[in-house]
């Protein structure tokens, strides 16, 4: 789960994004005095994503707004579900109204999307990895959202796995290179960071695999006969992860090679938001 401060400084940023100086609309034809409740409301079937975040924003927004959760983050939910109801000051409810949609509509629609891959991978042992194709201001949100679907996240960023691909292999002068001023790299500065080498062909493969200080090699857009190859090649020496072009319709054929890992980019960078409104009840 994200951590409360990264989470706090995320939900504050946007608050002032949406209120700025004021909800005018509210203002000018609503008593700050006046209560009331409304219920978020499924349109479509998806996989629910971000109730916790909600309650954490209507309680930055107003603490002494209520939520009754009756469907919690992760689960399976039908068109004409009811996840939640908030009570409180209407204000209150209206200004956090947008902010609570746009987080939930975006998060559910990548658990959605995820738990279609790893539904398709029942039953082996290969689990689908999101990547750094994310949305600017957004990509713990949406790597949570992932986890919730039945997906494993990758690296968070660039600071906590070493992942050396295509071009920082050929401005270092070729794989070997790469790895043994990365190995250093951690040496020096008392780092300890997994890394991960991108292979382009098969003659890559056999470089990263007898090199001895890699944790994992990406197999970039090989093809299933290829990977299959790649997979004995590696030998269990290291961990193997699929990456490129692969689809809801491919990923299975990939994992069924042998790997341990398929990477989708389309789990975050695209994805259609779950159908959810947010509607007054009396």
């Amino acid at each position: 789960m994200i951590r409360n401060d990264i989470l706090k400084k995320f939900i504050d940023n946007a608050i002032k994004e949406d209120v700025g100086d004021g909800d005018h609309s509210s203002l000018s034809c609503l008593s700050p005095e006046l209560e009331g409740a409304a219920s978020l409301k499924v349109k479509e079937d998806a996989i629910l994503a971000g109730v916790n975040i909600a309650l954490m924003v209507f309680h930055v927004i107003d603490d002494r707004l209520e939520m009754d959760i009756k469907i919690e983050d992760g689960e399976k939910v039908y068109e004409r579900d009811e996840a939640f109801e908030v009570k409180g000051s209407v204000h209150s409810i209206l200004k956090a109204e947008r902010l609570v949609l746009n987080i939930m509509q975006r998060m559910s629609g990548i658990a959605t999307q995820t738990r279609r891959y790893a539904d398709e991978l029942k039953g082996l042992k290969t689990k689908v990895l999101d990547t750094r194709k994310t949305t600017p201001g957004m990509r713990l949100l949406e790597k949570e959202a992932v986890r919730l679907g039945g997906g494993a996240n990758h690296r968070m960023g660039l600071y906590d796995m070493i992942l050396l691909k295509d071009n920082h292999i050929d401005f270092a002068g070729g794989i070997n290179n790469a790895v043994t001023r990365a190995v250093d790299y951690l040496r020096k500065t008392g780092r300890d960071l997994r890394i991960e080498v991108e292979a382009r062909n098969l003659d890559d493969v056999r470089l990263v695999a007898g090199n001895g200080m890699v944790h994992r090699v990406m197999f970039d857009n090989f093809s299933v006969d290829m990977t299959r190859e790649a997979v004995e090649i590696a030998g269990g020496r290291l961990e193997t992860e699929s990456s490129g072009g692969i689809t809801l319709e491919t990923v299975r054929s990939y994992a069924e090679c042998g790997v341990d890992f398929v990477s989708v980019g389309a789990l975050t960078h695209n994805v259609k938001g779950i159908d959810l409104s947010l509607k007054a009840t009396f």
